[in-house]
């Protein structure tokens, strides 16, 4: 058994330090913090603390006002200003970075408002959609005012229907349990999908490299391919929770310090406090199983290749099992209650994300997220026999890999060792 351990922490200790595992790392703590810290950024860079200053040259002589105070209501990060001077020189002022744009305001034959925005660039949609949402209201009291609507007549015509959403089920989550659901198994379902891809990835071509190397020929005289691949696995799981949890614990202590300024993005609408125990526990289980059910087919289809190129070739399929389970996880988002969810939620590669997601978002039996469990270790029993036959031969094959077919060569060698 210590020769286990010697290649578990061997494995380990030598992917910790190499230069891509560190650069990795770092680059992703920068990514955590950039998103954790988006708004003191924006803030940073944005002039004038993100306001924007728009010229209106009212031709009317009655628009100008009631567009400022609709504009306040729809965004008030937006300054309307009067201009008096003529339209090319309001264009030079935005040449200049002086105004954002200028908008230019008419009453058109009905005595209804008509615009026309200029400014650098139409790429921030935002500006020119809340002037034109604005505008628009002010066109909708005009016209009440000419069909001699009252105020509170107009008011009661746009006043929101009451629609209230009830769920019959028996401890049916509500729409802000649905909310936090969502957001932990869209966060989750990205830790899993990347993961998987790394960290399998890795396996692969440390067993590729080995063998390439030569090296594989004088470990399997002092240790059984069998404890090789499952000390690789083992040791490679740590490093990745190893990294995982450097994420967390940067983007936990970033988070904590910014909830105030993120509460009204992302995080305001997928809260994530007060998340149910259950569900916390459900995400562990499945991302650990997830990474072994993977981890153990990357590490038998590594030893079926003698070169390092070869490698993505061979877990190809692999690659786009996890991209297909990821692709349906996206479309469950939206109706985890759909049937072809429930059914996928038992095909054991798609099992972690999957069955998760309805754990997550769904009221569902304890038995069905039990027998996904059962599932989820049972193919990898099986597939960690299976794999341990392939890998024993496997090691021992060298020149070009022939894909899949050399599955059946490997587990021939197997047998006659």
């Amino acid at each position: 058994m210590n020769s286990f351990w010697i290649i578990l922490f061997h494995t380990y200790v030598n992917k910790l330090k190499t230069k891509s595992f560190l650069i990795t790392t770092l680059l992703t703590v920068m990514i955590v913090l950039v998103i954790t810290n988006i708004n003191s950024i924006i803030d940073l860079f944005d002039k004038d603390s993100g306001r924007e200053k728009v010229a209106v040259i009212d031709q009317s002589g009655q628009l100008f006002d009631p567009l400022k105070q609709q504009v306040k209501l729809v965004n008030k990060e937006i300054d309307l200003i009067i201009y008096e001077g003529s339209e090319a020189q309001a264009e030079k002022l935005i040449e200049k970075g002086e105004i954002a744009g200028v908008i230019q305001l008419r009453l058109n034959d009905q005595k209804l408002p008509e615009a026309v925005f200029k400014a650098m660039s139409i790429a921030d949609s935002s500006l020119y959609t809340d002037l034109q949402t604005s505008l628009q209201q002010v066109k909708t009291m005009l016209a009440a005012s000419q069909i001699h609507l009252e105020s509170a007549q107009l008011q009661k015509l746009y006043e929101p229907v009451s629609f209230k959403k009830l769920a019959l089920e028996k401890n049916a989550k509500t729409e802000e349990e649905l909310n936090q659901a969502r957001g932990l198994v869209y966060v989750l379902l990205f830790v899993i999908y990347f993961a998987v891809i790394m960290y399998a990835n890795m396996i692969a071509m440390e067993v590729a490299t080995e063998k390439s190397s030569r090296v594989m020929e004088i470990l399997i005289s002092s240790v059984s391919p069998i404890k090789q691949m499952f000390a690789k696995i083992v040791g490679i799981g740590l490093l990745s929770l190893t990294q995982l949890a450097v994420f967390l614990v940067v983007g936990y202590q970033s988070f904590t310090r910014n909830m105030d300024a993120l509460k009204d993005g992302f995080f305001g609408v997928y809260g994530f406090g007060d998340i149910p125990f259950a569900t916390i526990t459900y995400a562990v289980i499945f991302f650990i199983l997830g990474y072994f059910l993977y981890a153990t087919l990357a590490a038998f289809l590594g030893s079926l290749v003698s070169r390092i190129e070869d490698v993505q070739q061979m877990i190809t399929p692999m690659t786009l099992l996890v991209v297909a389970g990821f692709m349906i996880a996206m479309f469950g988002l939206g109706k985890p209650d759909a049937p072809f969810i429930t059914v996928t939620s038992y095909i054991p590669f798609f099992t972690p994300m999957i069955m998760f997601l309805r754990v997550g978002m769904l009221t569902i039996p304890a038995w069905e997220a039990i027998t996904g469990i059962v599932i989820l270790i049972v193919t990898i029993t099986i597939l960690a026999i299976f794999g341990a036959r392939v890998y024993r031969g496997g090691v021992l094959m060298y020149g070009k890999s022939n894909s899949f077919k050399d599955i059946k060569k490997a587990l021939q060698l197997t047998k006659n060792r």
